[in-house]
């Protein structure tokens, strides 16, 4: 694979002299999302856009949409305009998404939802996360001598990609809640496919980053630089492979994804793929199904802040995390505390902790669930936090559990893209959907006119450690660990805010900040989501680069965490629900919220 890829940057030499360019369209594109006004300019995009750069949320009384690009935005809103649900509304935003920041979603990809449903009163997730082929071994991203591939290595081409779950999920979604005509939902997606989107700053500048690696595939090459010329913003983009996709899909339902031609087809990408072929079959996207499971819900500051349980560690770690900071009063403490971060930085490294020994696929590994939300024992390690300094050590605790917990540690890597979706409609029910390919452009297969996900990197690369098995290992039909963390923050057995964030393994420290912004401290949406972020995981607090947050560097020092400024992108799109509906969309993204 290094052979191969250091063969197409000989053949790149014409594109890299443009690299730089490209680089300080991506720099410029991160604080603010700068750029987006481009590719709407209706006057409820504008206003939108207006509200976000002031640092307003956006205000609506029926129904309210917050997604990661205006184009999504508009056909969701349309959607609900016409009287269809949020789960309507979900598929029209995805399709578009899928479309125009294919980077990070898609039909290739797998989708986690919580959904809270008006008329009953009910809490719900599907799960619709990639699973691996029943041909896949624990040594899967291991070389012949047992050491783990490198990250690109594994990534790039078919031995990465899961079996697609996001077509299965808005099919199901549609069916339990949806009331709004299948076909119906399709049409911008369709028309912007046809005739082509203006392609945004951040997908031009993404696509110059990965060039060398998009540029490995006939397909990627064709669509990402057309006539041998990388895409530059403000292009028009056509996708007519993906419009005649979407077509199917709306004529045929999900069926063409895992039984019919578009199955075939993929199953032949990922099999053929140069170099790094997978072991996927056909019978491997038949026997695909998306899982109904419980929300997994942890009580704060009166709140029940709920998300999806495994095989995300998303609302566990997010529980986690505010279980440990419970017994302090960070409401007495401010955005600019050194305290505040202290215990927000040493929680998350404790439920991370946790996390990397403990939490995986619950249909293949035994994960205790209500041990690590047990109020007594987040209590209990709560008071590691009462002193004064960072912690020295970090380790997992021992929940209370009916099993065995000798495991070994997780070795994985999660690098950031993924998108989220926030969506409130006129009956009250609310959806909150983190979607995702993994790596940015996944393993650069594309099918159809859509990226091939490479879900299964977020496997442990590692299966046993000590003579212990790793939690997260891989094995057939698995679903890979995931960090995905929709949520739905209810009071009184009603929705008070939809909140989630794409971002790797870092969702979890952005979702959480944003709740205690909004819970502890008072913040409208808009500004919880806007607050410059500090995420610590593993030990090394990352401190959002030319934020305000630089300023909390020297104390953080002081303290004794090691400390590294850090361009950190989140997307969160959020929404609080009150006697009105307020969006928030991420500054550090394209999206905006829309509602009325």
């Amino acid at each position: 694979m290094r052979l191969l890829l250091a063969s197409l940057a000989l053949c790149l030499v014409p594109f890299l002299a443009g690299m730089a360019e490209a680089q300080q369209a991506a720099d410029a594109v991160q604080p603010e999302g700068a750029g987006a006004g481009a590719v709407n300019t209706s006057e409820a995009v504008a206003a939108a856009l207006e509200a976000k750069a002031a640092g307003r949320p956006v205000e609506a009384r029926d129904w309210m949409v917050a997604a990661a690009n205006p184009l999504a935005v508009e056909a969701g809103a349309r959607v609900l305009r016409e009287g269809g649900t949020a789960a309507d509304a979900l598929v029209a935003v995805q399709l578009v998404l899928g479309l125009v920041e294919p980077q990070s979603s898609g039909l290739g990809g797998g989708a986690f939802l919580v959904w809270y449903d008006a008329q009953s009163g009910e809490l719900t997730t599907l799960d619709g996360r990639e699973t691996a082929p029943m041909a896949a071994t624990p040594t899967l991203f291991q070389d012949a001598e047992g050491q783990p591939l490198a990250f690109y290595d594994a990534v790039v081409g078919g031995r990465s990609v899961g079996v697609p779950g996001t077509p299965a999920l808005l099919a199901e979604a549609h069916a339990k809640w949806g009331r709004a005509a299948w076909g119906s939902l399709f049409a911008e997606a369709i028309a912007l496919a046809e005739d082509g989107f203006e392609v945004s700053p951040r997908l031009a500048a993404m696509v110059a980053q990965d060039a060398i690696r998009l540029f490995g595939t006939r397909a990627t090459r064709d669509y990402f630089f057309p006539g041998g010329e990388r895409l530059l913003a403000g292009a028009i983009l056509k996708n007519p492979d993906y419009a005649e996709t979407l077509r199917l899909f709306s004529a045929e339902g999900p069926t063409p994804f895992y039984t019919g031609d578009i199955a075939a087809d993929i199953v032949a990408a990922i099999r053929g793929a140069d170099g790094n072929p997978g072991v996927m079959e056909e019978v491997d996207l038949a026997i695909y199904s998306v899982e109904q499971r419980e929300a997994v819900c942890a009580p704060y500051r009166g709140f029940d802040v709920c998300g999806m349980g495994p095989p995300s560690s998303g609302g566990l770690t997010v529980g986690q995390i505010l279980g440990l900071l419970a017994p302090f009063d960070m409401g007495a403490m401010r955005p600019d505390s050194i305290e505040a971060w202290r215990l927000i930085g040493d929680a998350s490294r404790l439920a991370f902790a946790d996390r990397g020994r403990y939490m995986a696929d619950s249909d293949y590994v035994p994960v205790p669930v209500k041990g690590l939300l047990d109020q007594d024992y987040l209590h209990k390690r709560s008071r590691l936090l009462e002193g004064d300094a960072a912690l020295q050590e970090v380790a997992a605790g021992e929940p209370e559990f009916d099993h065995a917990l000798d495991l070994a540690d997780d070795v994985s890597i999660e690098l950031p893209s993924t998108s989220h979706i926030s969506i409130v409609d006129r009956f009250g029910n609310v959806a909150s959907m983190t979607t995702t390919i993994e790596n940015a452009f996944g393993s650069r297969l594309m099918v159809r006119g859509f990226l091939l996900n490479n879900e299964l990197t977020d496997f442990s690369f590692v299966s046993h450690e000590n003579g212990r098995p790793v939690a997260n290992g891989v094995a057939p039909g698995k679903r890979p660990r995931s960090s995905m963390a929709p949520t739905i923050v209810m009071q009184d057995g009603a929705p008070v805010l939809a909140v989630g964030s794409p971002g790797g393994s870092r969702i979890i420290g952005y979702v959480a900040k944003t709740i205690v912004a909004y819970l502890d401290w008072g913040m409208d949406v808009q500004s919880a989501v806007a607050l410059p972020h500090l995420v610590n995981r593993f030990g090394t607090y990352d401190v959002e680069a030319e934020t305000e947050a630089l300023d909390l560097l020297p104390g953080l020092t002081a303290l004794g965490f090691d400390v590294a400024p850090q361009v950190l992108v989140s997307g969160l799109h959020a929404i609080s629900i009150g006697e009105t509906l307020q969006g928030g969309a991420d500054p550090r993204r394209e999206g905006i919220a829309l509602g009325e």
